[in-house]
C-alpha cells in the first residue's frame, strides 16, 4: 500500500472511531469522562447531552462519509467522489470555524472552547486531510 492509501485508510479508520465513541454516547457512557455532566459541558459545550437520537445521527452519517472515503459506492464511482469531497469540506470548514472560535449561534462553555481550539478542530482539520486522499486515490 502507498502513502495515499494508507492516508484514505487512517482517515476511514478514524471517522469510524469517532462514530464509535457517539454511539457509546447513545447507548448513555460517560467516556471519557466521569459523569453525563461534565461529558456535556466538555464536548457540547452544555449542561446536558445530546439525546440518544441525535448521537445515533451523528453515528450513522459518521459512518456514511467513511464509506465515501473509503470508496463507496463503487458502481458510481463519481457520486462517490462527490460524496468524499463533500466530507472533506464539512471537516474542513468545522475544523477551521472551531479553530478561530467562531461556532455559529452557539454559546459554548469555556471548557469547550479549549478542548475545541486544543483537540477538536485539530482533529477534524487532520482527519479532512486524511480523507481527502480518498478522492485523488481513485
Amino acid at each position: 500500500m502507498d502513502a495515499i492509501g494508507a492516508a484514505r485508510n487512517l482517515g476511514v479508520g478514524g471517522l469510524l472511531a469517532v462514530a464509535a465513541v457517539h454511539a457509546n454516547w447513545a447507548r448513555g457512557s460517560s467516556w471519557p469522562l466521569s459523569d453525563r455532566g461534565r461529558l456535556a459541558w466538555t464536548v457540547v459545550g452544555s449542561e446536558e447531552m445530546p439525546s440518544a437520537t441525535a448521537c445515533l445521527a451523528v453515528t450513522a452519517l459518521l459512518t456514511v462519509a467513511a464509506g465515501l472515503v473509503a470508496g463507496l459506492p463503487r458502481r458510481t464511482p463519481r457520486l462517490g467522489r462527490l460524496g468524499a469531497s463533500g466530507v472533506v469540506a464539512v471537516l474542513a470548514a468545522r475544523g477551521v470555524v472551531g479553530a478561530v472560535g467562531l461556532m455559529p449561534g452557539q454559546r459554548v462553555s469555556e471548557t469547550f472552547a479549549r478542548w475545541d481550539r486544543r483537540l477538536y478542530s485539530p482533529l477534524c482539520l487532520l482527519l479532512a486531510g486524511l480523507c481527502a486522499a480518498g478522492i485523488y486515490r481513485r
